[in-house]
């Protein structure tokens, strides 16, 4: 355990209610509590796998809150679920399996990648359907992507929505509601998935977690509520430059 004051306790759950609603509204939240988790002292692999365990009712509370825009959506999206939930448990036992300097190294490029392929998402989408004419095919190049971001989620989770909604773009033609609704409920199952693995590795600190859950629940909730109202292009492009942002602050820890 680290020792941790009880100020740093309250950043810890202010930082949680930003994160739940940012995830519920676009995804990333991750972006928001790890860096403050980070800057009270609490190492970067164990600050990830307690800010996993922290932030799981926060997308309860996001996912609860779109359940309308999930309506007639479950019984198709029944494979994406199994692949984000075992995807997230892989993800979680990668992560408790590499070193500090490995994770640190990684972070920066992931997030990165995550904003690209979201920039670009619909000239990807154009380009996909026009080389994957078979629907076979195409739901087999969906289900792989879901389950390869859903690892990279259990493996860290910043900018996990933001994947999300690039991979589920490059295949859906939902309404980006919808399709945000979508990606909120693969991301409760891959942060749950990793959450119950991290519990029993030894690598949360619960006192933090205490505090930070039922805040990240409380944001999540409100996140919920704005998400289905924002204009899509905006909260888009708020995601990117966000995540643009972070990322580079993590390249300039490297050098």
């Amino acid at each position: 355990m680290t020792d941790i004051s009880a100020l740093a306790h309250v950043a810890a759950a202010a930082a949680a209610v930003g994160a739940g609603l940012v995830n519920a509204v676009a995804g990333g939240g991750t972006l928001v509590s790890f860096p403050i988790l980070t800057a009270i002292g609490v190492p970067a692999i164990r600050a990830n796998a307690t800010n996993t365990v922290a932030l799981c009712p926060g997308y309860i509370g996001g996912t609860y809150a779109q359940r309308d825009d999930l309506a007639g959506l479950q019984r198709g999206l029944r494979p994406q679920m199994i692949a984000a939930a075992l995807g997230g448990l892989a993800g979680s036992v990668l992560l408790i399996m590499s070193s500090e300097a490995v994770f640190r190294f990684l972070v920066p490029f992931l997030i990165l990648g995550a904003c690209v392929l979201l920039a670009f998402q619909d000239r990807l989408r154009r380009w996909l359907l026009s080389r994957t004419r078979d629907s076979h095919s195409h739901a087999a190049l969906e289900l792989a992507t879901v389950t390869v971001a859903s690892l990279y989620g259990g493996y860290f989770g910043a900018g996990l929505g933001i994947m999300l909604m690039a991979v589920l773009g490059l295949f859906s033609e939902l309404p980006f509601n919808r399709l945000n609704a979508v990606k909120q409920l693969l991301s409760f199952l891959v942060n749950v998935s990793a959450a119950v693995f991290f519990s029993f590795s030894g690598k949360v600190e619960w006192t933090i977690v205490l505090v930070m859950a039922p805040a990240s629940l409380l944001g999540g909730a409100i996140g919920g509520r704005v998400a289905s109202s924002l204009p899509a292009a905006k909260m888009r492009a708020g995601v990117i430059v966000f995540g643009v942002t972070v990322s580079l602050i993590y390249f300039s820890r490297l050098f």
